[in-house]
C-alpha cells in the first residue's frame, strides 16, 4: 500500500459494499453484458490499449489516434494571432475608414503627406493588436500552470514516474493521491479502500459539495499496488467523447471476460480525490474529449455596448463626411463648367484642348470627371471628422483604468492574499451598465463550509440568535429586539419556553404608554446571544449555556436530548481522523452537514471515535455520574441517504441489546412517518423550522423507533433477498423493504446547518438590489438547498409569493416530451396569470426551477413563455443545472432581453455561463482556476464585486461615455474648419493648415487631457457611490450616451467651429495685420484659427470634468503650453523645414494684439453655449449626481445628516430584494402588529368598566 497510519488502517477494515444499499454500488450483474450498445458503431467506437498508450501516439491508423492533454483558454496562437487579430481591428469602422484613406493617400491628389495618414494608422492598430497580444499572452501563463500539473504515471515494470499533465495520454495508467485533482477522465481501477471505491468532490464540474462515492470493478481490486501495475494489459471498448457528465457506456476486456462500464468507475477531469489515499486508474479520454472541456466553449469576442454604439457614431460621422465631400465636389463641379473660366487668375482659358491632363483636377471640359477627383481629394481632407486616435486612446484609457482596479486596495483579500484582477480591458464601461447577474451558489456565495448553528429538541428551540433582519429592523423603529424568555414550568425554567419578540413586546409597551425601549437581562440567563459571533471551533458555532458545557443534562426532557445527539452520533456515514494539533477528533465524510453533525455531537459529549465493519464505538457523557464512558454500537444495516428518499437511516444494536431505528431526513418525510405517540413536539418543532428555514438554514429532522428482535429478524430476510436480487427490480424491492421498517418513528426534534455564507454576500446583494440588478441563482444543488440559500443571502424574503417550477413524479417517470411540455406550460401560464392578477407591489414574486423542468422549459417552443415570466420575477433560482444548461440559459435570457448580463462563478462548471454572458467573473477561491482562466475580471470573493460595478463599473461608464462625446466634439470643432474654409475660397483646394500641425492634434496636443479625464474623472467619490447605490441606474439607463447627447455635443462642435472660423476670417480679413498695414496670409490665417481650437477644446474639456487633479490640471494646461512652445521651436527650424512658420510666433505673432485678442473672443463665445446648458440644466432640470455633489460640496452630509440619510433613504424605494428589502418587509410586518395591538387594546380598555 502506498500509505500507511491509523486513519487508513481504520479505513481497511470496513467493507463498505455489505453497508451501503442502493443503486450507488448495485452489482454489475444488473448491467447486460453489452449494455445494449453496439460499440464500434457511430457514437461507440472509442477503443483504448490501457498500459500501451504507445499504440495511440506513434499508431498509423488515425483512428486509434486521440488528442493529448493539452488544454488551452486563449483566444489566439501564433498562426491565427494575425489574422484574427486584423479582423478584430478592422471590424472598427474607423480603422477600416483611415485603412482606405492611407491607401488613397498614396496618389497625387491627396492633400496630405501619405505619411500623416500611414503612421497614425499603424500605430493605432499596432497598439491594439499588442494590447491584445499581452492579454492573450496571460491566458497562456495560466493555460501553462494547469497543463504544468505533475501526475504519477506507469512507465512501466511497476515503476510509476512524474509527468505533466499535457503528456498525459490515452492508455497510460495513472495514480492519483488524496486531494489531488484528476488530470484526464479515467477509468478507475483501485484505490486504497478493499473494497475499491473511493470519494470524488465534483465541485467544479456540477457544483455540488456532497462527496460522489465511486468504485471500481471487482475484477480490477487486486490492482492495488504499483507491482500489480506492472504486467496489467487490458482492452476499453466506450462511447466516443460527449458532454454528458452523468452518463458512460463501455466494456473492460481484461483476462478474456468483458465487464460492463457505467458513470460509477469514471473519474472526470477537474474533479478532485478526497477521503481517499490515492487510487489508480487508465485514462480514457484526455484534453479535448473530457466531459468536463466539452461542457465549455470557446472563448468569444466580446465588445461593450458602448463601443458597438460607437461604431453606430462612427457611421453618423461618416455620412456627415460623405455629405460635406459630395458638397465639396458639386459645388467645385459647378463652379468649374460655370464660373472659373472667366477668373483670369487662374487661366483656364489656355485649356481649352479636353484631351488635356496636365491638371485634371482643373478641367472644365471634364467637370464631373474634376468633380469626382475632387470628392476622393475631400474625402482624405475632411477625415479629422472621424476621430482614428480614438481607438487608441480608449485602448491606453482602459489598461490604465484596469491598472487602477487591480490595484484598489479596499478589493484586496487578506486572508488569500489575492486581489481584483481585470484580466481584459475591453469590458471596463460594461461594468456600469450591469442589469442582471447570474451567479453560481457552491464556492461563489458559499464558502463551502457547514455550522452547526441551532437546533430544535423535545419543542425546544436552542441557540435562538436574533437575526440580523430582527435587529435592523429594531433599530429602524427604535426598538431594542431582545429575546424573552418566560417560563412556563416552575421545575424547569430552562428547559421550557417561548421566544417572544422584542420588538412586539415593544410596541405593546408604547401603545400602553410605557418606553419604547425594553431591557432585561432575561438573555444573558438564558444563554441566547442577540449578535451573531464567529465559531472558534471550525463546523460548530451554537451559542446556548443551556446545552453547552454539559448543562444539558439538568434539562427535564433528559431521554429525547440524549437520543438526539446519538443520533447526531451514530446515523452517518463519517470516518474519525486523529487531529495531531488537538485532544478532539476530525471527520471526513460524504457530505459537508454530516462532518458538522459529528463535530456537534463532539462539542455536545457524544465522540463518535472508531468504527469498524459492523460496530461504531461512541464516548458518551453518562447524565447520571457525569463522567465519560465508552459505548459499542452493533451496525446492523446502514439505509443511504439518496435525493430521491432524502433521508438515511442506520439500524443498531446497543451493550443491552436493544435494536433501535436512528433516522434523519427532510422534515415533510420524517413526519409523514411518526407514529401517532410520536408526534408530541410536531407542533412546536414546524413553527422552529420554518424560523429556521427563513434565516437560511438547512434543517434535517431526527426521528427513532425501537424494534423488537422478532420484527427486526423478519424485517432483515426481506431486504437481504432485495439487496441480493439482480435485475431492474432491486431498487424497487429495497425502497419497499425500507418503507416496512422506517415507519411509526418518535420525533426527537432538528438540527440547522447553517451553508456558510462568504463574507459580506449579504451585503453586496443588498448594494446591487439598489443598484436596479436583478440576481440569478444557478447552481447544481438540489432545490432545498438553494432555496435555503436564498434566505441566507437575501434573495428570497418571507412575504414573497414563490412560483416552483417543476415535474410531477409521475409525469417525470413517464418521460413523454409531449406530455412533460404540456404540464410545464400549464404551470407557466398559470404563474404569469397570477402575477398579473396580483397588484401589490410590495411582495415581489421569485421563481424556483428544478433542473428537469428547466430542461423542458428552455426547449424552443416553450422558453418565451418561460423567460416572459422570469424577467419579472424578483428572483430566479435555478437548481440541478447542469453546465450546458446554465450557458443556455445565459443566452437565451440575452437574447431575449437585450439586456447587459455579468455571469460569476468559481468552477469548471461555470466556465459556459462566464464565457457566454457579456461580462464573465471568475472567483479565484481555493478550488481551481478554471473559471478564472475563462473570465474576463477575476475577483478573490464575491463580495467585492459590489465595489467592482457599483464605484469601478460606474466611474468607467462615465468616464467612458464623457471620453467618446468629448472626441467626437473636438475632432468636429477642428475638422469643420477645414470645409469652411474650402467654401469660403471657393474650393481652391489649398489646406487652412500646416501638415505638422494637423498630425500633431490629435496625436500630442489634445491627446494627454481626455486620457486623464478617462482615467481620473469621478462624479461623485467611492463612499458616496456605495452609499447611494441607485446612482449606477445612470448606466442601465444609458443616459450619459444617449443619442439626443450625441447630437447635442455635435452640435456643440458645429457651433465652436463656426464661431472660431468667422471670428478669425471677419476678423483679420478686413484689417491689417501688422503695423506696417500688411494684411494676414494664409500661414497667418491659420495658425491663429487653430491657436483657437487649441484653447477652445482644451477649456471645453475642463468644463466638463467634475473631479480635479493636479495631473489634469498640468495636462489641460500644459498641452496649450505645449503649442507655444512647438510654434516657438518651429519657427526657429530654417525655411526649408519650418516653410511659412519661420520665425512665425517670434516675429509675427506674438507680437499682434490682434491675435490674442482674437483668441480670447473666439474660445469665450464658442463655450458660452455649454456654460448656458450646464447652468440652466442645474438649476431647473439637475440629474441625481448633481444634486449630490451639491450636497456634497456644500457639506449637508456632516452639516444636515438627517437630509442626507433621507436622500440615501429614497434611493432604496424600489429595491425588492436584498437585506434592505427584507428589513422593509419586517417592519411592514411589525406595524400591521402593532395596529392589530392597537384594536385589541382598545377593545379591552371600551369593554373595561374603569375606563
Amino acid at each position: 500500500m502506498a500509505s500507511s497510519g491509523s486513519s487508513s488502517s481504520k479505513r481497511k477494515l470496513i467493507r463498505w459494499s455489505k453497508l451501503y444499499t442502493f443503486s450507488c454500488l448495485r452489482p454489475f450483474g444488473a448491467i447486460n453484458s453489452d449494455g445494449g450498445f453496439s460499440f464500434g458503431q457511430a457514437g461507440f467506437s472509442r477503443l483504448v490499449f490501457c498500459n500501451e498508450s504507445v499504440r495511440h501516439r506513434k499508431t498509423k491508423e488515425k483512428l486509434h489516434k486521440y488528442p493529448n492533454n493539452y488544454v488551452s483558454t486563449t483566444k489566439y496562437n501564433v498562426i491565427t494571432f494575425l489574422p484574427k487579430a486584423l479582423f478584430e481591428q478592422f471590424r472598427r469602422v474607423a480603422n477600416l475608414y483611415f485603412l482606405l484613406a492611407a491607401a488613397l493617400s498614396v496618389n497625387s491628389l491627396a492633400p496630405f503627406d501619405p505619411v500623416t495618414l500611414i503612421v497614425p494608422l499603424l500605430f493605432v492598430v499596432g497598439v491594439s493588436m499588442i494590447k491584445e497580444a499581452v492579454e492573450d499572452w496571460h491566458r497562456f501563463l495560466q493555460d501553462f500552470n494547469v497543463n504544468s500539473r505533475t501526475a504519477k504515471v506507469h512507465k512501466g515494470g511497476g515503476t510509476f514516474v512524474d509527468k505533466r499533465w499535457r503528456e498525459v495520454c490515452v492508455g497510460d495508467v495513472v495514480k492519483v493521491n488524496k486531494n489531488e485533482y484528476f488530470p484526464s477522465d479515467i477509468l478507475l481501477l483501485s484505490s486504497s479502500y478493499e473494497d475499491g471505491i473511493c470519494y470524488v468532490e465534483t465541485m467544479n464540474l456540477d457544483g455540488e459539495t456532497n462527496l460522489k462515492v465511486k468504485r471500481c470493478l471487482e475484477a480490477t481490486l487486486g490492482l492495488d499496488n504499483d507491482q500489480e501495475l506492472g504486467d496489467f494489459k487490458a482492452t476499453i471498448r466506450c462511447e466516443d467523447p460527449n458532454p454528458q457528465l452523468y452518463t458512460f457506456v463501455g466494456n473492460l476486456e481484461f483476462k478474456n471476460k468483458s465487464h460492463p462500464l457505467c458513470p460509477e468507475q469514471l473519474l472526470l477531469r477537474d474533479s478532485k480525490l478526497r477521503n481517499t489515499d490515492y487510487i489508480y486508474g487508465v485514462v480514457v479520454f484526455t484534453g479535448p474529449d473530457t466531459k468536463a472541456v466539452r461542457n465549455s466553449t470557446r472563448v468569444p469576442s466580446k465588445r461593450s455596448r458602448i463601443e458597438r454604439r460607437m461604431d453606430h457614431v462612427i457611421y453618423f460621422l461618416f455620412s456627415m463626411l460623405l455629405v460635406i465631400s459630395l458638397i465639396t465636389s458639386f459645388g467645385f463641379s459647378l463652379l468649374l463648367k460655370f464660373e472659373m473660366r472667366s477668373w483670369w487668375y487662374i487661366g483656364l482659358d489656355d485649356k481649352s484642348d479636353p484631351d488635356d491632363e496636365s491638371d485634371p483636377l482643373f478641367n472644365p471640359s471634364k467637370s464631373l470627371k474634376s468633380g469626382f477627383l475632387q470628392f476622393i481629394r475631400a474625402l482624405i481632407l475632411y477625415g479629422y471628422l472621424i476621430p482614428i486616435s480614438l481607438y487608441v486612446s480608449i485602448e491606453v484609457v482602459k489598461v490604465l483604468q484596469a491598472m487602477l482596479i487591480n490595484k484598489d486596495i479596499n478589493m484586496y483579500d487578506e486572508v488569500s492574499c489575492k486581489s481584483v484582477q481585470a484580466r481584459t480591458s475591453n469590458l471596463n464601461e460594461e461594468l456600469g451598465q450591469v442589469e442582471m447577474i447570474f451567479s453560481d451558489k457552491t464556492g461563489t456565495l458559499t464558502c463551502n463550509q457547514m455550522e452547526f448553528r441551532k437546533c430544535s429538541i423535545a419543542g425546544i428551540s436552542y441557540g435562538g440568535e436574533i437575526n440580523e433582519v430582527d435587529l435592523a429592523a429594531s433599530r429602524r423603529m427604535n426598538v431594542d429586539t431582545e429575546a424573552f424568555q418566560f417560563s412556563i414550568d416552575n421545575s424547569d425554567t430552562r428547559s421550557k419556553g417561548f421566544e417572544f419578540s422584542g420588538a412586539d413586546l415593544g410596541t405593546e409597551m408604547a401603545v400602553l404608554g410605557g418606553k419604547k425601549n425594553v431591557k432585561t437581562s432575561s438573555t444573558e440567563k438564558s444563554g441566547i446571544s442577540s449578535v451573531p459571533r464567529e465559531s472558534a471551533i471550525k463546523g460548530f458555532n451554537f451559542r446556548d449555556d443551556r446545552l453547552m458545557n454539559k448543562e444539558w443534562i439538568y434539562t427535564s426532557n433528559l431521554v429525547d436530548v440524549t437520543m438526539f445527539f446519538r443520533v447526531m452520533a451514530l446515523c452517518h456515514t463519517g470516518i474519525p481522523i486523529e487531529d495531531f494539533k488537538s485532544d478532539k477528533l476530525k471527520y471526513e465524510a460524504e457530505s459537508p452537514e454530516e462532518v458538522a453533525f459529528l463535530i456537534a455531537s463532539q462539542e455536545f459529549g457524544f465522540q463518535f471515535f472508531q468504527r469498524t465493519q459492523s460496530t461504531i464505538f461512541l464516548k458518551e457523557l453518562d447524565p447520571s455520574s457525569g463522567k465519560e464512558v465508552k459505548r459499542e454500537y452493533k451496525l446492523l444495516n446502514l439505509l443511504e441517504f439518496s435525493s430521491t428518499r432524502k433521508r438515511m437511516s442506520v439500524i443498531v444494536r446497543n451493550e443491552d441489546d436493544q435494536i433501535f431505528l436512528l433516522c434523519k431526513g427532510a422534515d415533510s418525510i420524517i413526519f409523514n412517518r411518526l407514529a401517532d405517540n410520536g408526534r408530541s413536539y410536531q407542533e412546536a418543532t414546524a413553527s422552529h423550522l420554518s424560523n429556521y428555514a427563513e434565516d437560511g438554514f438547512r434543517t434535517l429532522a431526527f426521528a427513532y423507533r425501537k424494534i423488537d428482535v422478532s420484527e427486526y429478524e423478519n424485517w432483515n430476510e426481506v431486504f437481504t433477498q432485495a439487496k441480493t436480487t439482480i435485475g431492474p427490480d432491486r431498487d424497487e424491492l429495497l425502497e419497499k423493504a425500507s418503507e416496512m421498517i422506517e415507519k411509526d418513528l418518535t420525533l426527537l426534534g432538528v438540527a440547522a446547518i447553517e451553508d456558510k455564507l462568504q463574507q459580506g454576500v449579504p451585503e453586496c446583494i443588498d448594494k446591487l438590489s439598489q443598484a436596479g440588478i436583478k440576481i440569478w441563482l444557478l447552481t447544481g444543488d438540489k432545490k432545498e438547498t438553494a432555496i435555503n440559500i436564498g434566505y441566507s443571502c437575501s434573495l428570497l424574503r418571507q412575504d414573497m409569493k414563490q412560483f416552483h417550477l417543476s415535474l410531477g413524479k409521475e409525469t417525470a417517470t413517464n418521460g413523454q416530451m409531449k406530455v412533460m411540455k404540456e404540464e410545464i406550460l400549464n404551470q407557466l401560464e398559470g404563474f404569469y396569470n397570477a402575477m398579473s392578477k396580483e397588484s401589490n407591489k410590495a411582495s415581489p414574486f421569485a421563481l424556483v426551477v428544478d433542473g428537469k423542468a428547466l430542461e423542458i422549459a428552455l426547449r424552443s417552443d416553450v422558453k418565451d413563455y418561460f423567460l416572459r415570466l422570469a424577467v419579472k420575477c424578483a428572483s430566479v433560482i435555478c437548481c440541478r443545472v447542469s453546465p450546458k444548461q446554465k450557458a443556455l440559459i445565459t443566452r437565451l435570457v440575452k437574447e431575449y432581453t437585450g439586456r447587459t448580463i455579468l455571469a460569476i462563478g468559481d468552477g469548471a462548471n461555470d466556465v459556459g455561463m462566464i464565457q457566454e454572458a457579456d461580462i464573465g467573473v471568475g472567483i479565484s477561491g481555493m478550488e481551481g482556476m478554471q473559471a478564472v482562466m475563462a473570465s474576463d475580471f477575476s475577483l478573490p470573493q464575491f463580495r467585492f464585486l459590489g465595489r467592482l460595478l457599483i464605484v469601478h463599473g460606474h466611474w468607467c461608464y462615465n468616464r467612458i461615455s464623457k471620453m467618446i462625446l468629448y472626441f467626437v466634439y473636438k475632432n468636429i470643432a477642428f475638422g469643420l474648419t477645414l470645409f469652411y474654409y474650402e467654401l469660403y475660397t471657393s474650393f481652391s483646394g489649398e489646406v487652412l493648415y500646416d501638415d505638422w500641425y494637423m498630425t500633431l492634434f490629435n496625436v500630442v496636443l489634445t491627446s494627454l487631457p481626455v486620457i486623464a479625464l478617462g482615467v481620473l474623472e469621478q462624479d461623485v467619490s467611492s463612499d458616496v457611490c456605495l452609499q447611494f447605490p441607485a446612482l449606477y441606474q445612470q448606466g442601465q439607463r444609458n443616459i450619459h450616451f444617449t443619442w439626443s447627447r450625441i447630437i447635442g455635443w455635435i452640435l456643440n462642435g458645429v457651433v465652436s467651429s463656426l464661431v472660431i472660423f468667422l471670428a478669425n476670417i471677419y476678423t483679420l480679413s478686413p484689417n491689417a495685420f501688422r503695423e506696417n498695414g500688411q494684411v494676414a496670409d494664409l500661414t497667418h490665417l491659420g495658425t491663429i484659427t487653430y491657436t483657437c481650437v487649441i484653447w477652445t477644446v482644451n477649456c471645453q474639456i475642463s468644463l466638463i470634468i467634475s473631479h480635479f487633479t493636479w495631473i489634469q490640471h498640468l495636462l489641460i494646461w500644459g498641452s496649450i503650453l505645449l503649442w507655444y512652445i512647438f510654434l516657438f521651436f518651429y519657427g526657429a527650424l530654417p525655411p526649408a523645414y519650418s516653410y511659412g512658420g519661420f520665425q512665425l510666433l517670434k516675429e509675427s505673432l506674438g507680437r499682434t494684439p490682434i491675435y490674442w485678442l482674437v483668441t480670447l473672443l473666439a474660445v469665450v463665445v464658442s463655450l458660452l453655449p455649454y456654460f448656458f446648458h450646464i447652468v440652466i440644466q442645474r438649476l431647473f432640470y439637475p440629474m441625481d449626481d448633481h444634486v449630490i455633489q451639491e450636497m456634497k460640496y456644500c457639506g449637508k452630509d456632516v452639516d444636515e445628516s438627517n437630509m442626507w440619510l433621507r436622500e440615501q433613504r429614497n434611493s432604496k424605494r424600489m429595491t425588492q430584494v436584498g437585506f434592505s428589502a427584507r428589513v422593509d418587509a419586517r417592519i411592514r410586518y411589525l406595524k400591521e402588529q402593532l395596529q392589530r395591538k392597537k384594536k385589541v387594546i382598545h377593545r379591552s380598555l371600551a369593554k373595561n368598566p374603569f375606563f
